[in-house]
């Protein structure tokens, strides 16, 4: 049994998570809940005693059947929202990726888990006019850094 790095309080929850930058053919793969408006990076949590880099992995394997290769980590990231009358404090790691195995195409999909979650890829150049979390990734997918950068944000 896998135990996820999450930590709840009664008024707040911690959340440690990491998300893959995987770009092809000008466009970044995003994901959303099929009930919800919010995009995102896809990833997941990372399970307690399991390196980021592993998470990652894993989380791909789970969700898309791929393997994926990991090229550098691009962004760490605190982020500070509130979500369903909870407050997060968020850890993320971010990681450029790549695959063997393309799955680009123009259509949105779902992944190996049914149809809890909508993939989609998105060219880089809309990304600024989408609901994309954490908000600091609607500029910063455009102009992605030469080596690992922080930032914070507070929703």
């Amino acid at each position: 049994m896998i135990l996820d790095a999450v930590f709840k309080t009664e008024t707040a929850i911690f959340n440690y998570r990491v998300a893959g930058i995987w770009i092809e053919n000008g466009h970044v793969l995003l994901h959303r809940a099929v009930n919800e408006e919010n995009w995102s990076l896809p990833g997941g949590r990372v399970a307690l005693l399991e390196e980021s880099r592993e998470s990652i992995r894993r989380e791909f394997l789970e969700e898309l059947g791929v393997d994926i290769h990991i090229d550098r980590l691009v962004w760490i990231g605190e982020n500070f929202f509130e979500y369903r009358g909870k407050e997060f404090h968020e850890i993320g790691f971010y990681y450029m990726i790549t695959s063997n195995h393309s799955l680009y195409c123009i259509e949105p999909f779902y992944g190996l888990e049914g149809d809890g979650l909508i993939y989609k890829w998105t060219p880089i150049s809309e990304i600024i006019n989408m609901e994309l979390y954490p908000r600091y990734l609607r500029t910063g997918l455009n102009n992605l850094p030469i080596t690992t950068e922080h930032f914070v944000e507070k929703q």
